[in-house]
C-alpha cells in the first residue's frame, strides 16, 4: 500500500470531515437540511453543481471512453456541456420560483395530488440509484487499483462515509464537498492536460497526428462505438435533455435565495463544465498513447481506471495518488448529493406529505430525512456490488434518458402549457419511465453475444444503447394524449385560475414562502 496515496486520501476525508462537522452545527431545521437554509451564492451554488455534475462518469467514465472508443467517448463530453443552456434558459428560473425542496414540490405547486408526487418521487428514487451505482462501482475500481483493498470492501467504505455526511451535515456539508471537490477537480485535470500536451510539446495537431499515426484515425472520428448515426443522436439527446430532468440537479435550485441567483450558478456551472470537458480529451488521448489500451483493459474492463494510470505514467506514484484522491473526493461529493436527493424523496415527499399529509414537526422531518438516508444508501450499496464490470457511463447516461423521458415532458407541460392536468402528468412519467427501464434492458448493455461485454450474453432486441430517440417523445406523447382523452375533474375556471398562478410564480417568484436562512 502506497503511503503517499493513504496520506492524500486522510488529507482528503479529514478535511470533508471537518466541513460536516461544522455543517452539523447549522443544521437544525428541514430547511437547513434538504437546502442549506436557501443561503448559498451564485458560484458557490455553481461550483456545487459542477461538483455534483462532474461525476465518477464524467472524470473516470469519460476519460475511460475516449481512450476506449477516440471520438465516440467524447459524445458524453458535448453532451455533458450544451445540457447547461437548456437548465440556463429553460428550467432554473421557473423551478426556483414553484419549487421547494423537491421536483414533487414544483409539479405539485400546480397539482396538489399526493399520486403525482409519489410517481414523481418514486421516479426521483430510481433516477438516484441508478447514478449511485454508477459512483459506488467507480469507487470501487479505483480504491482498488490504488490500495490493493478488495472491491467490496471499498463500496462499503465510500457508503458509510457518504451516510456519513448527509447525515450530520445535511445540504450544507454536501454542497462544501462538492465546492472542494470541484476545484480540486479543475486542478487535478488542469495539471493532467498540461503534462500530456508537454509530451507533444504542446501542439494539438501533433497531438492528433500521434494518435492518428500510431493508433489509426479511427480514433478521430465517429463509429469507433456508436456505429449508427441514430444511436449517437439517441445518446446526444439523453445527456443534452436529461441534465433538466435530474431530481439531484434540479434541489440544488431550492438552495439559493431567489431566480437571479438560480441563473447565475448555472452560468458559473456552464464554465467550469466547459473547461472541465474540453480538457477530458487530452487525458482520453493521453491514456490511450502513454498507457495503452491492452494495460488499461487489463485494470478495468470498462476504462474507468484510465485517467490515475495516465497520472501514474506522467507523474509516478505522487501524481497517481493525488489524481486517485481527487476522484475519491469526486465521488464522495456526488454520491452525497445523490443520497440526499433521495432521502427527500423518501422521507418528504413519500412519508411527510403522503402518508403523514404533511404534518410533521421540524424535528420529525429532520428524523425522517436522515431514516431515508440510510434506506436509500442501503440499497444502492447492495447493488452496486453486484455491477463491478459495468462502465459508469453507461449508467449514468440511463439515468439521464429516465430524466429526459419521465420528468423533461411533465416539467415542461407543467409550467408551459394551459390545459395540461393531472392525468397528462402521471401517464407522462409512467410512460417514459417504464419504456426507458423496458428498451434498455433489451438494449447492447445488458445483452451482447460477446461474453463479458454486458451483463447477459445473447443477442439485443433493441439496438440503440441508449434509447432516448425513442422514449422522450414517447414521453411527451403520452403526456399530450392524457391530458386531452381524460375528463378533468378541476372545473375549467379553476384550471384557469391555477395556470395564472402558476406563470407569476414562474416568472416573478411572487407568493412563494421564502426560506429562512
Amino acid at each position: 500500500m502506497n503511503l503517499v496515496s493513504v496520506g492524500f486520501f486522510l488529507a482528503i476525508v479529514s478535511l470533508t470531515l471537518v466541513v460536516t462537522f461544522i455543517a452539523a452545527k447549522r443544521t437544525s431545521s428541514a430547511a437547513d437540511f434538504y437546502t442549506a437554509g436557501g443561503g448559498l451564492k451564485g458560484w458557490q451554488n455553481g461550483f456545487a453543481i459542477a461538483g455534483d455534475y462532474l461525476s465518477a462518469a464524467a472524470f473516470l467514465g469519460v476519460s475511460g471512453a475516449i481512450a476506449l472508443t477516440g471520438f465516440d467517448g467524447f459524445f458524453f463530453s458535448v453532451g455533458y456541456v450544451v445540457a447547461n443552456l437548456v437548465l440556463l434558459y429553460v428550467i432554473a428560473e421557473p423551478m426556483r420560483n414553484l419549487g421547494r425542496y423537491t421536483l414533487a414540490d414544483m409539479l405539485t405547486a400546480r397539482f396538489n395530488e399526493k399520486r403525482i408526487r409519489g410517481v414523481a418521487a418514486s421516479g426521483t428514487i430510481i433516477i438516484v440509484i441508478l447514478y449511485m451505482i454508477a459512483q459506488l462501482v467507480g469507487a470501487g475500481a479505483l480504491i482498488k487499483l490504488l490500495f490493493g483493498i478488495e472491491y467490496w470492501i471499498a463500496v462499503l467504505i465510500v457508503g458509510v462515509m457518504m451516510t456519513t455526511y448527509v447525515l450530520f451535515g445535511g445540504m450544507t456539508a454536501t454542497s462544501w464537498v462538492q465546492i472542494i471537490k470541484a476545484s480540486l477537480l479543475l486542478f487535478g485535470t488542469g495539471v493532467l492536460a498540461t503534462l500530456v500536451l508537454m509530451k507533444f510539446d504542446f501542439s494539438l495537431m501533433k497531438m492528433f497526428d500521434t494518435i492518428a499515426t500510431d493508433h489509426g484515425e479511427k480514433f478521430l472520428v465517429p463509429g469507433m462505438k456508436y456505429t449508427s448515426t441514430i444511436d449517437s443522436v439517441s445518446m446526444m439527446m439523453a445527456l443534452v435533455l436529461g441534465t433538466s430532468g435530474l431530481p439531484h440537479i434540479l434541489m440544488r435550485f431550492f438552495t439559493v435565495k431567489d431566480a437571479k441567483t438560480a441563473r447565475s450558478s448555472i452560468s458559473w456551472t456552464t464554465w467550469i463544465t466547459a473547461i472541465f470537458f474540453s480538457l477530458t480529451i487530452f487525458l482520453g488521448f493521453g491514456a490511450l498513447n502513454f498507457v495503452g489500451i491492452d494495460k488499461i483493459l487489463a485494470e478495468s474492463k470498462a476504462g474507468n481506471t484510465a485517467a490515475p494510470l495516465l497520472a501514474n505514467f506522467l507523474g509516478g506514484d505522487v501524481l497517481m495518488a493525488f489524481i486517485g484522491a481527487v476522484a475519491f473526493a469526486t465521488i464522495l461529493a456526488v454520491v452525497s448529493g445523490l443520497v440526499l436527493t433521495g432521502a427527500s424523496a423518501i422521507s418528504h415527499d413519500i412519508y411527510g406529505e403522503i402518508i403523514k399529509g404533511g404534518k410533521l414537526t421540524e424535528k420529525q422531518q429532520v428524523v425522517a430525512a436522515r431514516t431515508g438516508s440510510i434506506s436509500i444508501a442501503i440499497v444502492s450499496i447492495i447493488l452496486a456490488l453486484f455491477a463491478q464490470n459495468l462502465n459508469v457511463s453507461f449508467l449514468v447516461s440511463f439515468a439521464f434518458c429516465i430524466g429526459a423521458s419521465a420528468n423533461l415532458p411533465v416539467i415542461l407541460y407543467t409550467i408551459y402549457w394551459k390545459k395540461f392536468n393531472s392525468t397528462g402528468a402521471i401517464t407522462a412519467m409512467v410512460t417514459g419511465l417504464v419504456s426507458c427501464l423496458v428498451l434498455g434492458a433489451m438494449g447492447p448493455n445488458v445483452w451482447s453475444p460477446v461474453e463479458g461485454a454486458a451483463i447477459f450474453v445473447g443477442n439485443p432486441i433493441v439496438p440503440l444503447a441508449v434509447p432516448a430517440i425513442i422514449t422522450i417523445p414517447l414521453g411527451f406523447i403520452a403526456g399530450y394524449l392524457g391530458t386531452v382523452l381524460s375528463s378533468n375533474k378541476v372545473p375549467q375556471e379553476e384550471a384557469d385560475r391555477i395556470y395564472k398562478e402558476i406563470r407569476v410564480k414562474a416568472n416573478t417568484g411572487i407568493s412563494v414562502s421564502d426560506i429562512s436562512h
